[in-house]
């Protein structure tokens, strides 16, 4: 059983150790979970993915309550001929009772799809577009396509939107067994579009939100990129309005980058992908909330890493599983907090793959992470 120490750590750490866990088939025993949060311990959300991560692998678990600080997770999964974990789909649901996030509770179930049998669903209720979490529309037009093009067999339904405080929304996620190719992003290629996806509650539906938010981020976007900037192509826009149980508005940037057609030789010629998002509050502008994923949008831009600092955290099972390379703008708290844990859980792993990661700094201030044998 691996033992960590989660005093310094907040949710992420949990969700990390548990799909590790279920991952390798080797069990996990979490202490002072959540520890440095003003109220440590297992909150609904955290309980929603213990619990739906226990159903998936049949695991055997102790501390599933609400505040408990210690957790320990054994998954009774099988293993196949070739000694890798293998986990049984099905359907599963979950109901998170507050606006609790979903995107963070499927980054937790999305790499499991390596080790599946057979197709999973798993149905969600709570918080679609909340704080401190990805909004729905990243996960499904940021970070699925990317995974989507390297074997990740997944797909979204979003049946309704679920804004804080009341969350309500509804989620499926389907997953059907995976195997995940080389990630090979160690330079980001040339900026060729950007995608907007700007969403209202139909209760801001008169006051023109969604479309306020776009306009917004596309005029912030143009101003500060500059003349070459100005002709960047939108490649898609959506502006949506949606049933929800309470007021809410979010915008999501998604940038597209490509290598040139001269570029020398890489493993894929395909696009890198960034997000940016900003989520609606009481009082604030529609064209502020706009402005705001654009700035955040500008700021990457002005550095070298192939992908933003949210899918740098959210990029490192997948980096593990397949190998590659991934050059991060920084290494954030989340992802420092999520190195260490593959360091001491991978230290003494008997799981099938690699969890080590090298890292180099580099002077302009991104990071570059290799796994596995270093591409040629």
């Amino acid at each position: 059983m691996h033992t960590l120490d989660g005093h310094d750590a907040g949710g992420q750490f949990l969700r990390r150790a548990l799909t590790l866990s279920a991952l390798t088939g080797e069990s996990v025993r979490l202490e002072h979970v959540r520890g440095d949060r003003p109220n440590p311990g297992l909150a609904n959300q955290h309980l929603a993915v213990l619990e739906t991560m226990a159903a998936i692998t049949d695991a055997e678990v102790s501390g599933a309550e609400l505040e408990s600080e210690t957790v320990e997770f054994d998954p009774r999964t099988g293993t196949g001929g070739d000694g890798a974990v293998e986990i049984s789909g099905g359907e599963y649901a979950v109901d998170v009772g507050t606006a609790g996030s979903l995107t963070l509770l499927f980054d937790a179930v999305l790499p499991l799809a390596t080790r599946l049998e057979s197709p999973l669903t798993l149905t969600a209720t709570g918080g679609t577009d909340v704080t401190w979490s990805p909004p729905v529309d990243y996960l499904r037009y940021v970070k699925l396509p990317l995974l989507r093009r390297h074997g990740l067999q997944a797909a979204l339904d979003v049946d309704r939107r679920g804004f804080y405080p009341v969350g309500g929304g509804r989620l499926r996620l389907h997953l059907a067994p995976s195997r995940f190719e080389l990630l090979d992003f160690e330079t980001r290629g040339d900026l060729a579009g950007v995608r907007v996806y700007s969403t209202e509650a139909a209760a801001l539906a008169d006051a023109d939100v969604a479309q306020r938010q776009a306009e917004g981020a596309l005029e912030r976007l143009r101003n500060r990129i500059g003349a070459d900037g100005a002709n960047v192509e939108v490649r898609e826009r959506v502006e949506t309005t949606a049933e929800s149980a309470c007021p809410g508005s979010v915008i999501v940037l998604g940038l597209e980058f490509e290598f040139a057609d001269d570029s020398p030789a890489t493993t894929l010629t395909s696009h890198s992908r960034a997000g940016f998002s900003s989520l609606g509050e009481p009082g604030k502008p529609a064209e502020r909330v706009g402005e705001e994923a654009a700035n955040a949008a500008v700021t990457f831009l002005e550095g070298n890493g192939s992908v933003d600092a949210h899918l740098a955290d959210q990029l490192l099972d997948f980096l593990v599983l397949g190998g590659g390379r991934l050059r991060i703008p920084a290494v954030t708290e989340h992802v420092e907090t999520s190195l260490r844990l593959l360091e001491a859980f991978g230290s003494d792993s008997d799981s099938d793959f690699d969890l080590d990661l090298e890292r180099w700094k580099n002077d302009d201030g991104s990071t570059l992470l290799v796994a596995g044998s270093e591409l040629e």
